[in-house]
């Protein structure tokens, strides 16, 4: 698990084009333009606010070559457009969450409407729609063993066209990074 609180960019984009529901939950437009093309100079500003989110636009403005007030209008733009968002990254272990699970969720129907409800859901911390054994894919805290049993049990197989939710509960941790650059 993470033991410290850190500041880091999530890139989005994918994300929103395997579950375009997600936009609701981090505040991105609500229908994305095409993906913006990034050019040289924003993708080496991605990468440092990978690396430090805390970084300076003065520091990253000498590393990429633009003066600090330029850094801050590209950061902004990117922020605007969805391309990445900036927000602090904790141990839920250290915030009381010591119960983490991935549940594997088949339905039938309408997947969308199935994912819209489970994104409603405060529990859960990240949702896609994916293909193969399953139809989505939604991590969620909990307080507890029995806080898990609740939101599994009263929670998602209650949600219309849910016909299966198989939990991984999470033991150990071992590897969660956020520094895979840019292409």
């Amino acid at each position: 698990m993470l033991r410290n609180s850190r500041l880091l960019v999530i890139l989005t984009t994918d994300s929103l084009a395997i579950a375009p529901s997600l936009r609701h939950s981090v505040d991105m437009p609500e229908t994305p333009t095409k993906a913006p093309v990034l050019d040289d100079v924003s993708k080496a500003i991605i990468e440092q606010l990978q690396q430090d989110g805390r970084r300076s636009y003065g520091s990253i403005g000498k590393a990429v070559g633009l003066s600090e007030a330029a850094v801050r209008q590209r950061v902004q733009r990117l922020l605007d457009a969805g391309v990445m968002q900036i927000v602090a990254v904790t141990d839920p272990l250290q915030v009381g969450f010591p119960r983490e699970a991935m549940l594997g969720i088949t339905v039938t129907g309408d997947i969308e409407k199935a994912a819209q409800e489970l994104e409603s859901l405060a529990e859960v911390n990240y949702l896609v729609i994916c293909a193969g054994g399953f139809d989505i894919l939604a991590e969620v805290l909990a307080e507890d063993d029995d806080h898990l049993l609740e939101v599994i049990n009263a929670k998602v197989r209650s949600i219309p066209g849910v016909m299966r939710a198989e939990a991984f509960v999470y033991l150990t941790l071992r590897k969660q990074i956020y520094t895979w650059g840019t292409r």
